[in-house]
């Protein structure tokens, strides 16, 4: 990748974190921004305790963990990373958030810089409208946890150009992630067909089908899936569960994408899920245990 050595990854929680450590570990020079200092500090030493998990493994080398974690430079000021040869961004999912990174990024950007988005669900054209450099912009939606998931979807904007798009999947299948080409429609492939599943077994939850567990063991067993939906809406974040539902009821206009009034109640609670201790299940206990 004679084009990219550094990345930039803005925002420091799962997705950031996650880019960060699968970049350095791909032989980029990482800076790592986030709007909260202590965040990018919780950052490292999640990205620290993942690497040794791998290493414990045998799936990298200590010598290989060391080198990836000199690589990463905490950069809590945007000046930085707009030096980088890649930008990514990977804050909430929330549009006017995001463009409101791209726009204060705009003055310490090299001519050269590539930006890209981390959005699993929000229009990539729009996102690069707000920037000086539509035809340098691309999504890249990497899988949580990114460490572990080999999939990137590469999302292109009306704008975006051949080149970009070339140095984007190149740049994904250096990090040994196989890509997938999406057309930039609301939530792409991935949650375009799994986040309406999540939200239908909360309508199923909310309807009295079945209970948490039910629901959760029936699609275990009897469809295969390694995690139950409800469980899986709780590891992603309902917040993001229920942002992606929004994007594409408000996208496509289909009333088989208005989301599950339980999914909005949880959110409202502030039952997130794992983040933040309870979703559709407890987390603050030994194990799991379902809320309803």
């Amino acid at each position: 990748m004679a084009e990219i050595k550094t990345v930039g990854v803005i925002g420091a929680g799962q997705m950031g974190g996650g880019i960060a450590h699968v970049c350095a570990l791909g032989g980029y020079e990482v800076l790592l921004n986030d709007i909260a200092p202590d965040r990018i500090t919780e950052s490292l030493a999640h990205i620290d305790q993942s690497m040794a998990r791998q290493v414990s493994r045998g799936i990298i080398s200590q010598v290989d963990m060391d080198a990836a974690l000199a690589r990463i430079t905490p950069s809590p000021g945007l000046e930085a990373i707009g030096k980088a040869d890649l930008a990514i961004e990977a804050a909430t999912e929330n549009e006017e958030t995001k463009k409101d990174i791209f726009k204060a990024l705009r003055p310490y950007l090299s001519a050269t810089t590539l930006l890209a988005s981390n959005t699993s669900s929000i229009s990539i054209t729009r996102l690069a409208s707000s920037t000086d450099r539509p035809e340098r912009f691309i999504g890249l939606h990497f899988m949580n946890p990114v460490p572990r998931m080999n999939l990137v979807e590469i999302i292109r904007g009306i704008a975006t150009d051949a080149k970009t798009y070339e140095i984007a999947v190149a740049f994904a299948k250096s990090l040994g992630k196989t890509t997938a080409n999406a057309e930039d429609f609301p939530a792409f492939i991935v949650n375009r067909v799994l986040v309406p599943m999540i939200n239908e077994a909360i309508y199923t939850l909310y309807e009295g089908v079945g209970t948490v567990d039910a629901i959760d063991t029936a699609m275990k067993l009897g469809a295969n899936h390694p995690m139950g939906p409800l469980e899986l809406g709780d590891f992603i974040g309902l917040d993001t569960v229920l942002s992606i539902m929004n994007v594409l009821y408000d996208g496509l206009a289909d009333s088989k994408y208005r989301p599950c009034p339980l999914l909005v109640k949880y959110v409202e609670a502030g039952w997130l899920g794992r983040k933040a201790g309870r979703g559709f299940y407890d987390y603050r206990g030994e194990h799991p245990v379902p809320t309803r």
